[in-house]
C-alpha cells in the first residue's frame, strides 16, 4: 500500500513565521530561520512524528498550520503531541507491542486458576472464577501454561 499522506512540499513552505520544511531527494527538512535542524527519510514515519510532535510540545508550529502543509488531520498531530507528553521520545522508535499478550492472565491469575484447575473446577467455572473469558483458559492449557485436571467436576 502506498503513503498517501504526509505530502512533503518540494519547495520551502513555512510552518511558523521561523519554521519551514522541504523535500529534497527523499529527505525532509526542517528549518528554523533558515538553517537545518532535522532531517529524516521521506518514510521514516516515526521519526516524521517525533518531529512534528516536539514542534507542538515546544510550542514552535501549531497543529492547523501543520494540518495545512503536510495535508494530515489536525486530531493526528494532536495525538503524536499527546504521545511525546506522556510517554517519551522513546515512544515513537520503541513501540510497546502489546499484541498477542494476554493482559488478563498475569502469573498470579495463572497461578489462582491452576489451583481451581488442580480442585476439580471445569475450565468454564474457573474462567468464571478469575474473571476471564473460557477462550484464555484453553489458550493456556494448550499451550502449556496450565495444566488440565484429569477428574473434572462439570459446572
Amino acid at each position: 500500500m502506498q503513503m498517501q499522506l504526509p505530502i512533503f512540499p518540494a519547495t520551502t513552505k513555512m510552518l511558523s513565521p521561523t519554521w519551514g520544511v522541504f523535500e529534497k531527494e527523499n529527505f525532509v527538512y526542517y528549518l528554523h530561520n533558515g538553517s537545518p535542524v532535522h532531517v529524516h527519510d521521506k518514510n521514516d514515519l516515526n521519526t516524521y512524528r517525533f518531529v512534528i510532535a516536539t514542534l507542538i510540545v515546544t510550542h514552535s508550529c501549531s497543529a492547523s498550520a501543520l494540518s495545512k502543509v503536510f495535508g494530515v488531520g489536525v486530531r493526528n498531530f494532536e495525538r503524536y503531541a499527546k504521545r511525546l507528553r506522556d510517554f517519551g521520545p522513546d515512544s515513537f522508535f520503541k513501540p510497546n507491542d502489546g499484541r498477542g499478550k494476554c493482559h488478563k492472565m498475569t502469573p498470579d491469575r495463572l497461578k489462582e486458576a491452576q489451583e481451581y484447575l488442580d480442585n476439580g473446577y471445569s475450565q468454564m467455572r474457573t474462567a468464571k472464577q478469575i474473571n476471564v473469558n473460557e477462550a484464555s483458559i484453553r489458550y493456556h492449557i494448550k499451550k502449556g501454561t496450565l495444566k488440565k485436571n484429569k477428574k473434572q467436576t462439570t459446572g
